[in-house]
This record gives C-alpha cells, sequence and structure tokens, in this order.
C-alpha cells in the first residue's frame, strides 16, 4: 500500500460548474421570501424549511441547477458533510464525473466536513474506481483545509488497512513516508538492538512475532521552541498473547495500531501548519503474537527505567511498550509529553465509543482540553477521567516493584496509573485512551478507523503554543 497525503478536492472547475449558495437557519425566512412562486414549490416539494443540515436542490427556468444549503449560524463540520452526502445521494455517478461544486462561503469547516463525508477506504475492492464522487473546488491556499483533511485521512487509512498489509514494517514505512513529506528523517531500533538499547518490554512484547519489534523515533521543528513529545501506542495485532482473546475480541485488533495514527496524523497537522513548538514522535512498533518464546504472565519484566513488572495478564501489553517509550521521552524532558493509546476496554465502558479518556495530574490543563474539544469548532469531544492515587496500591505486586495490570475494578485508572511511573515528575503529561473507530458512522466519519482525540490536541497545542 501507498501511503500518500491526499484530499479529494480539484483546483480548477470543470465545465460544469455549480455554486453552492449558503443561508443560515435564521436567514431562512428572508431568503425564502425572495424565491419566484416555482421555487417556493419546489422549496416545500423537497420539504426544505431552513435547518441546519438540510440541502435544496432545483432548477430555474433555464433548467440550470441550483443549490442551497442551510447550516448552523456559525457553520460546523456536519453542516458540509451533509451538503456532500446530499449531493452524492441526488445526482448520477455520470452527472457528478462532469461536474465540479464550490460553497460561497468563508467557513473553512464546510470545505472539511465536505472532505471528511468523500472518504472512503475502498482500495480492496475490484470496482473502486467506478464509485460516485461528488468533486469540490477548493484551491491550494487554503492550507489549513488541505492539512485537516490530510492528517484525518492518513490516520484513517493506517488504522483502516487490515494487519497482513499493516505489521511493524508497514508502519515504519507510513512514518518515513511522513518523514519525507516533511524533509526530516526517521530513526528506527529494531530487533536485538532494542535489547542492547535498553527497551527491554518493547523487544518482550514484540519477539514471538516474525514481524520484529522496533522503536520508531523523529523529531522536527526549531530547537529554540518548547520540546513536545508524542509517543503512540503501535501494536499492529494484537492476539491476546498466552492470554488469548476470544475471536469477537480479537477481529477487531487492527485497530490496536490506532494510537500511532493519532500521533503520525497530529504530527503531520502540527508541521503542515508550524505550530512553534519543537516536536518529537515515538512508536513503539510491535505485534502481540503467540510462539514458543512467548512472554507469559506472572513473568517478571524489566524495563528502561529499572523497575520490574510482573505481567499481569499478556493481552496488557499496549501499556508495557508504552513504558519503555515514555520513559525514554522523559529522558529529553521535554515540556509536554502526550501519548495516545487504544488501550483499555474499561475505558470504553466507562465511556462508550465516541469519548476517549483523557488522564492528566494537571487537573486546570485536563478541564481547559476538555473544554476545548468540546466546542463546535473543534468537534472532537474528551473527557476527564481521575488518575485516582488512592488506587496506586492495586497496583503492587508481591514479588516486583509493579503489576502490569493490578487489582480493583478501575482499569482504565490502573493502566493510566502504571504509566505515570514511568514519566518524569518534571514532564507534564497527558494520557489518551481512545478507541480510534467510528463504530456506526457520522456524516463527516465514516465506520471504521477514525480520529478520536486527535484534533482535540492539536487544537489545544496551538491555543497553549500561538
Amino acid at each position: 500500500m501507498a501511503y500518500k497525503f491526499y484530499t479529494p478536492f480539484l483546483s480548477k472547475k470543470r465545465k460544469n460548474h455549480i455554486v453552492i449558495e449558503i443561508i443560515t437557519e435564521t436567514k431562512f425566512k428572508s431568503w425564502f421570501q425572495k424565491l419566484s412562486a416555482a421555487h417556493k414549490a419546489q422549496c416545500e416539494q423537497q420539504g426544505f424549511k431552513g435547518k441546519a443540515g438540510e440541502t435544496f436542490i432545483c432548477t430555474n427556468k433555464n433548467e440550470t441547477v441550483e443549490i442551497t444549503a442551510s447550516t448552523h449560524k456559525t457553520p460546523i463540520y456536519k453542516d458540509g458533510a451533509k451538503i456532500h452526502n446530499a449531493l452524492q445521494s441526488y445526482f448520477s455517478k455520470d452527472f457528478l464525473k462532469k461536474t465540479s461544486f464550490e460553497i460561497n462561503h468563508e467557513n473553512d469547516h464546510l470545505l472539511i466536513g465536505f472532505a471528511w463525508a468523500a472518504y472512503k477506504f475502498d482500495i480492496y475492492k475490484q470496482d473502486n474506481k467506478n464509485q460516485k464522487h461528488v468533486s469540490l473546488i477548493c484551491p491550494k491556499s487554503k492550507k489549513r483545509v488541505h492539512s485537516f483533511v490530510e492528517s484525518v485521512f492518513f490516520t484513517r487509512d493506517l488504522i483502516n488497512t487490515p494487519a497482513n498489509d499493516m505489521g511493524p514494517d508497514e508502519l515504519e514505512k507510513a512514518a518515513k513516508s511522513l518523514c519525507a513529506e516533511h524533509e526530516i528523517k526517521l530513526s528506527v531500533i529494531k530487533d536485538d538492538a532494542l535489547i542492547k538499547k535498553n527497551f527491554p518490554m518493547i523487544y518482550t512484547v514484540g519477539k514471538a512475532s516474525t514481524r520484529r519489534p522496533r522503536l520508531l523515533d523523529f523529531s522536527w521543528g526549531n530547537k529554540k521552541h518548547p520540546k513536545v513529545t508524542l509517543v503512540g501506542k503501535g501494536v499492529c495485532f494484537d492476539t491476546g498473547g498466552l492470554d488469548i482473546k476470544p475471536s469477537q475480541y480479537m477481529f477487531p485488533m487492527k485497530k490496536d495500531m490506532g494510537g500511532s495514527a493519532q500521533v503520525l496524523g497530529l504530527a503531520h497537522l502540527i508541521m503542515c501548519l508550524k505550530l512553534p513548538i519543537q516536536l518529537r514522535v515515538l512508536i513503539p512498533a510491535v505485534e502481540n503474537s503467540i510462539d514458543g518464546n512467548a512472554y507469559r504472565p506472572s513473568d517478571v519484566l524489566n524495563t528502561r527505567k529499572g523497575i520490574t513488572v510482573e505481567v499481569g495478564n499478556t493481552d496488557a501489553e499496549g501499556r508495557l511498550v508504552l513504558a519503555d517509550a515514555l520513559t525514554y521521552a522523559s529522558e529529553e524532558k521535554p515540556e509536554l509529553i502526550i501519548d495516545f493509546a487504544t488501550l483499555t476496554g474499561a475505558a470504553r465502558i466507562a465511556l462508550g465509543f465516541d469519548l476517549p479518556a483523557l488522564f492528566c495530574a494537571n487537573d486546570k490543563m485536563a478541564r481547559k482540553i476538555q473544554d476545548i474539544s468540546a466546542k463546535p469548532e473543534t468537534d472532537d469531544a474528551v473527557w476527564h477521567l481521575p488518575l485516582w492515587e488512592g488506587y496506586r496500591k492495586n497496583m503492587d505486586s508481591k514479588i516486583a516493584d509493579i503489576s502490569s495490570t493490578g487489582t480493583g475494578r478501575a482499569g482504565a485508572t490502573n493502566a493510566a496509573l502504571f504509566l505515570q511511573e514511568f514519566v518524569d515528575d518534571n514532564c507534564e503529561w497527558i494520557h489518551i485512551d481512545c478507541h480510534a473507530w467510528e463504530e456506526s458512522g457520522k456524516p463527516h466519519r465514516s465506520q471504521g478507523g477514525a480520529d478520536t482525540a486527535m484534533r482535540a490536541i492539536f487544537a489545544y497545542l496551538e491555543n497553549r503554543y500561538n
């Protein structure tokens, strides 16, 4: 699979070009009064009442198509997505092939939402070139629009790719593609070199797979700017190890590298829009497989930090590889460390599929991120869960410094408390426990691999550093 940074936009008009008029709910009455009797009739026939997300498609006396779409007072991503879906549903494939559309509104959310709705992951389908496609004009000068669409598409593609085509090798190639796009160098520590360079848990989790474990590492930005390090869980497939998953829980595990996909998409967005930070990205890329040399529940593992870990369950492997990476990230003493991981089912039980769990020792910062994430212009909500120190005793082990799973019912908090042990106290740290998957499908987010909290964290970083 080729890893490309693309958007579905056109930069030039086609011969058949249609401009979409945008009105808000509040302006519907005045707009309606100006219509001809014929257009009023068509409007009523289609049930167009100017509510946000509605699209009115009609023809004038010259049989020329005219389109009006209604949005919220301040347009949001879903408004743009619903325009796309209305056009795709209404017009034939042949008509769409020769037609370009243009939105007569400066709001970037309409363009971005329109593009997100156009996303399809169909590279494995024989007739993938024979699909309906709605083409929208968006000049290349709209850098922010293109960057948001590219980042989300890149993230979705990586997560949607099945594990036979997305192992540690392919994840490394994706990171190389990103680095080449931004003219930076990717560093890779692979296989036995992980032992020599003291990443014992990354090696141990990945050693049972023929697809060898590795740590991906790249940096970008001005060294005078604040250091921000992103760490992404890159478990390219998770069988559960010797504590093997039941088949219904193993089936979606191609998405267990979703944390690394979020980090790569976020890094692309940061670099495209040139946030004034010194960025570093670390991704432990492994496959959690089963073989004679697989690590076992009750094994005691050494770590880069020097503390010992008793393995409570081999299906809790993500926190192990993250622990070595977080220790490594802390050694450079960045101002901020942010990790993304599809880490616990407990977070999904607590918050459902849509809300990623946010853990942060700084409650004020956590509240700010949650507030920013819920704004319509972000539309990527996260929810703050507690790093409750009272549960730390649940992580005690009788034979090692810490258990990887511990006891008690607070699974997502236990996992976060485990990770906190490997972060330097002098570094601010944010942990995102995300699903990285859209279960049912929304107008601007198709079912499948999804960015979850990626845009929320970008909005926070932009607010903090710009």
